[in-house]
């Protein structure tokens, strides 16, 4: 989910004070947010779903929707609002933090820059340096994948990436693999192959040196109709004109 996030903007860093008690509707949020707890704890509930929000869990708000939360305990909670350039999740999302003290940290810095001026690389730095943190998190069951994933990363515009090969790295079921893998990265196995393969051709295609036949091979797609019809489904545009407004020749 935070694996590859563009944020586009830090709207607002503040702490939250939460008496026990506290009941609050949230409607349309209207940015994303991550909260952190210092003390106390939350309950948010969402579509019927109960969250907790304590100091070993961390939050991601989803913009747009609409969600009740209540105060279990008093407490206080940083939270950093904020816009990027794709949706990241529609639906609360609870991460089990280790260290929160760490987090804190890094919170408190970015407060102590947000109003200044001139601030703006270090405070994007810090925050994507959490967020990349936050991504690294993840359940015990979740590292069984750990080497599908590598292998991935070296090969997903080769025709080998296959979900038998995957499975087989990481000695589960492809019924499975394909289980958790959707649990983690919230797209299936496929999904996320493809997704790879048309960030590479929008790279190869910015450069403008190759023929659009040869990205298709390039980034492991079949042919140049199947690569055309996925990238268009995909970016919203054909390949040749994504070349045309993209050339970094035109820079």
């Amino acid at each position: 989910m935070l694996e590859n996030i563009t944020v586009t903007d830090i709207l607002e860093i503040i702490t939250v004070s939460s008496p026990k008690g506290r009941s609050y509707t949230m409607t349309n949020r209207k940015s994303f947010g991550l909260s952190f707890c210092i003390d106390g704890q939350i309950t948010y509930t969402h579509k019927g779903i109960d969250y907790v929000s304590d100091k070993d869990h961390a939050v991601i708000l989803p913009e747009g929707e609409d969600y009740t939360l209540y105060g279990d305990k008093t407490g206080h909670f940083p939270l950093i609002n904020f816009t990027c350039t794709e949706p990241i999740c529609d639906k609360i999302t609870v991460i089990s933090i280790k260290e929160p003290g760490s987090y804190l940290k890094a919170y408190e810095q970015m407060e102590s820059l947000f109003f200044l001026k001139g601030s703006r690389t270090k405070l994007m730095s810090l925050f994507y340096d959490i967020l990349h943190r936050l991504s690294s998190v993840d359940e015990p069951i979740y590292n069984i994948l750990a080497p599908s994933l590598q292998y991935i990363e070296e090969n997903y515009c080769s025709g080998t990436v296959t979900l038998s090969l995957l499975a087989g790295l990481c000695g589960i079921s492809e019924v499975y693999y394909r289980k958790l893998f959707t649990a983690k990265y919230n797209v299936s196995p496929k999904q996320y192959i493809i997704d790879l393969r048309i960030a590479k051709a929008k790279q190869l295609l910015s450069g403008g040196r190759l023929k659009i036949s040869a990205v298709a091979e390039e980034c492991g797609f079949s042919n140049q109709y199947h690569f055309s019809r996925l990238f268009k489904e995909k970016v919203g545009v054909t390949p040749s004109k994504y070349m045309y407004e993209n050339r970094i020749y035109k820079i």
